[in-house]
C-alpha cells in the first residue's frame, strides 16, 4: 500500500496517511508536524523544492514521556521513476522471486515495514520489553533537502538514540559525505536556426563545464585524508543529473541548465563546497571566448548537507551489531558511503547517536527498484532484539556500561 501511494516530492501525503493508519492500528498515538519552511533559510537545511503548505511529517509515539526514548526515523519521499523504462508500472508493486518491485520499495518503504514489524512482534510476544518510549518519525524531503528531519529535530523530536531504517543490506551504516546540489545556468544568444552561424548556442558550452566538474571530482578524490572514508575508492562523486534547455528544434536555446549533485569531504562546510566548485567551473570558463564574458550563473538548489560519522565502537553500534549477530550468526559489516542520510542532523546538530539499519534492496534510484522481503523479516528480528536490550539496559548509559563490562 505504501508503494502504491506515489510519494515524490510534493505528493507525499497519500503515503503519509498509509503510515499514520498503520501506526494507529498498532496502538500508537499519531500526530502531524507542520511543514519545515523555516529550515530552508540556510545550511544545514536545504533549498526548498516546493511549497510546504499541506505537507507534513508524521509522528507516532508509544509510551510517550517514558525514558529512555528510541526514535525510529524513515522518509516517505521517493525519487521520480522513468516509467517507460520499467518492466511494469513503478507504482503497482509486484512480487517476484522473493522480492517486491516498485518505486520506493527499497528506498525506503521496506524499512518502515521492518520497523513496524519489529515493534508489533514485541508488543505481541514481550510487551514488557517496551518499557520506554518508541517514536516513529516519517519525514518528507530526505531525498533532496533533509528539511523534514531537521524541522522535527528543531521541534524537539530527537530521542536519546536514533535508528534510521534505510536500505543498508542489513549492515550498519555509520556515516556519509557532504552533499550539495547546484544548478549551472549558461547564457546564450538565441536565434532562428537559419542564423545559427551568427548566434551563440550555449549547448556547445556544456562539454567544457562537464570537463571542469570531472576535474574537480578528480582533485577531491586525489587526496582523501579522512580515515573514515579511506576504504572507498571514490567517495566524492560529482553527478550531472539533469540537463534542460531550449523549446524548439529550429530555435537556439537561451539558457540551458545543468542540475548537479556534488559529494564533498566531511571537513568542508556546504558553503565551502559551493565556493570551491563555483571557482573550479568559473576558472575553466575563463579560457573560453564566450564564457569568459558571459560566465554561467551558479546557485544552490537543494542539499546543503554536512558529512557525518558515528564511531564504529559507539555503544549504539555495538548493541545493534550484537542483536544482528544473534539472528544471523555473524556480526554485520560497519560501513560508510559516498552519499548521505538524515543521520547527519542527529549527530551534527542535536548531539544524538544515530545509525542506519535496514533491509536489502536493489536498483534504488534506478529502474525496477526492489526490496528483498525475507530481509525485512530477518532485519525486524534483529531490531526487535536491539529494542528489547536497549530498554532493558536503561538506554545508552546501560549499553555503555554493558560494553565496558564485556571489554573487561
Amino acid at each position: 500500500r505504501l508503494i502504491a501511494a506515489p510519494s515524490t516530492v510534493g505528493s507525499e501525503q497519500g503515503a503519509q496517511q498509509v503510515k499514520a493508519g498503520e501506526l494507529a492500528r498498532l496502538g500508537v498515538d499519531v500526530t502531524e508536524l507542520e511543514g519545515p519552511a523555516q529550515t530552508a533559510a540556510g545550511a544545514p537545511g536545504g533549498v526548498a523544492q516546493v511549497r510546504y503548505a499541506g505537507r507534513h511529517n508524521v509522528l507516532g509515539r508509544m509510551n510517550q514521556g517514558s525514558s529512555p526514548c528510541l526514535l525510529l526515523n524513515g522518509h516517505v519521499d521517493v525519487v521520480p521513476a522513468e516509467a517507460e523504462l520499467w518492466s511494469s508500472d513503478p507504482f503497482v508493486p509486484v512480487r517476484s522471486d522473493g522480492w517486491l518491485v516498485g518505486r520506493g520499495a527499497g528506498d525506503m518503504k521496506g524499512g518502515f515495514a521492518l520497523g513496524l514489524l519489529a515493534v508489533a512482534a514485541l508488543r505481541r510476544i514481550r510487551p514488557e520489553a517496551l518499557s520506554g518510549e518508541i517514536a516513529f518519525l516519517s519525514v518528507i524531503e530526505e531525498e533532496c533537502t533533509g528539511n523534514g528531519t531537521l524541522a522535527a529535530g528543531n521541534a524537539g523530536v530527537v530521542g536519546d538514540a536514533v535508528i534510521l531504517l534505510e536500505p543498508t543490506g542489513l549492515h550498519l551504516l555509520l556515516g556519509g559525505v557532504g552533499v550539495l546540489w547546484i544548478e549551472i545556468e549558461i547564457e546564450g544568444r538565441p536565434a532562428h536556426a537559419e542564423a545559427a552561424d551568427r548566434a551563440t548556442n550555449p549547448i556547445g558550452c556544456v562539454p567544457l563545464i562537464l570537463r571542469a566538474l570531472a576535474s574537480f571530482e578528480d582533485q577531491m578524490n586525489g587526496s582523501v585524508d579522512d580515515p573514515a572514508f579511506s576504504e572507498i575508492a571514490r567517495p566524492y562523486n560529482v553527478n550531472v543529473g539533469t540537463v534542460t534547455g531550449g523549446d524548439w528544434a529550429s530555435s537556439g536555446p537561451g539558457r540551458p541548465r545543468l542540475g548537479v549533485r556534488v559529494g564533498f569531504p566531511r571537513g568542508w562546510t556546504p558553503g565551502e563546497a559551493f565556493e570551491r566548485v563555483t571557482a573550479a567551473v568559473l576558472a575553466a570558463c575563463a579560457a573560453d571566448p564566450w564564457l569568459a564574458g558571459h560566465p554561467p550563473a551558479i546557485r544552490e538548489t537543494g542539499f546543503r548537507a554536512e558529512g557525518h560519522v558515528l564511531d564504529a565502537a559507539h555503544p549504539l553500534a555495538e548493541a545493534m551489531a550484537r542483536a544482528h549477530a544473534a539472528v544471523h550468526g555473524a556480526p554485520p559489516r560497519r560501513e560508510v558511503i559516498g552519499s548521505t542520510t538524515d543521520a547527519r542532523y542527529y549527530l551534527n546538530q542535536f548531539g544524538r547517536p544515530a545509525l542506519a539499519y535496514g533491509p536489502r534492496a536493489r536498483h534504488i534510484h534506478a529502474v525496477d527498484e526492489a526490496v528483498e522481503l525475507a530481509s525485512i523479516v530477518s532485519g525486524a528480528k534483529a531490531l526487535a532484539r536491539f529494542i528489547a536490550g536497549y530498554f532493558a539496559s536503561g538506554g545508552l548509559a546501560g549499553l555503555d556500561a554493558a560494553q565496558d563490562g564485556a571489554a573487561r
